[in-house]
């Protein structure tokens, strides 16, 4: 049975870090990323990482302030966010693909920034 479970949400204040983890267990994937849903607002994507370490983020994140990673011997997957924004405050889900559809995702953990 395939779980994703995510960990290292909480809560910081603008300008903070935090390093998201999300542990697979259950088989391996060629695709792995994060999304997130602010209050209000439909699901996004945040950023992705293939077997290889391809990356791909999106225009927001790409700004520098997020990074992907992946530990393909421990199957998890990391996204370290600095100098995060009020607007940054979501829940954050961890996704994993072994075709071009996300088929798998975790429960969540919340990132909450105070301003």
């Amino acid at each position: 049975q395939v779980q994703l479970v995510e960990s290292g949400g909480g809560l910081v204040q603008d300008g903070g870090s935090l390093n998201l983890s999300c542990a697979a267990s259950g088989r391996t994937f060629n695709n792995m990323g994060w999304f997130r849903r602010a209050p209000g607002k439909a699901r996004e994507f945040v950023a992705s990482i293939t077997r290889s370490g391809g990356t791909t983020y999106s225009a927001d994140s790409e700004k520098g302030r997020f990074t992907i990673s992946r530990d393909n011997a421990k199957n998890t997957v990391h996204l370290q966010m600095n100098n995060l924004k009020f607007e940054d405050t979501a829940l954050y889900y961890c996704a994993a693909a072994t075709t071009h559809t996300w088929q798998y995702w975790g429960q969540g953990t919340q990132v909450t920034v105070s301003s």
